[in-house]
């Protein structure tokens, strides 16, 4: 039951995420949407007993990956003057009380699923440290390797890639 309600809740703030990332005309909203986004993927992930890989959609993606691209953003500049007037007279007020009953939701379904404890038919260990890196270091070790090659092949690459310079096209006109 628990899980269902957290299901609906964050699918929901998923989906509002989404669909706010592609329809906001600011770029800055924009990646707010994505961020609400991230952050409910990493629920799901919780509850299905995958910590670690939620502790990395929140550490690199919701983190790392949003600071870059805000950065990015406020690098390339929106710094056009936004009409600050309200169109719709009840919009704050509005806006207040949902606030207020998503965050009424989500402490009521967190003291429930606390009390409670949400059960989960994977093995309680399926999502930690040492069951990832247990399976990726004997099971999965050479495909692991491969990766490692490709990624430094590319990086090496990459690096040739911008040093090198075509003579011919380095001609300055006087």
């Amino acid at each position: 039951m628990v899980e269902t309600v957290l299901f609906v809740i964050f699918g929901m703030a998923a989906l509002f995420g989404a669909v706010a990332m592609v329809w906001a005309r600011n770029p800055i909203y924009s990646a707010m949407g994505l961020m609400l986004t991230m952050f409910s993927i990493a629920v799901f992930y919780v509850s299905n007993s995958a910590h670690f890989v939620a502790a990395v959609q929140v550490i690199i993606y919701a983190g790392a990956v949003m600071t870059l691209f805000l950065f990015v953003i406020m690098l390339i500049g929106v710094d056009k003057a936004e009409d600050r007037s309200e169109n719709l007279r009840m919009q704050r007020p509005l806006a207040l009380v949902l606030i207020l009953l998503f965050g009424t939701g989500v402490v009521t379904v967190g003291r429930l699923a606390w009390t409670t404890g949400i059960r989960s038919s994977l093995d309680p260990v399926n999502g930690t440290v040492e069951a990832i890196g247990d399976e990726l270091f004997q099971r999965w070790v050479l495909p692991f390797e491969i990766t490692g090659l490709l990624l430094i092949v590319a990086a090496a690459g990459a690096i040739a890639l911008a040093f090198f310079r075509d003579d011919d096209d380095t001609e300055v006109e006087a």
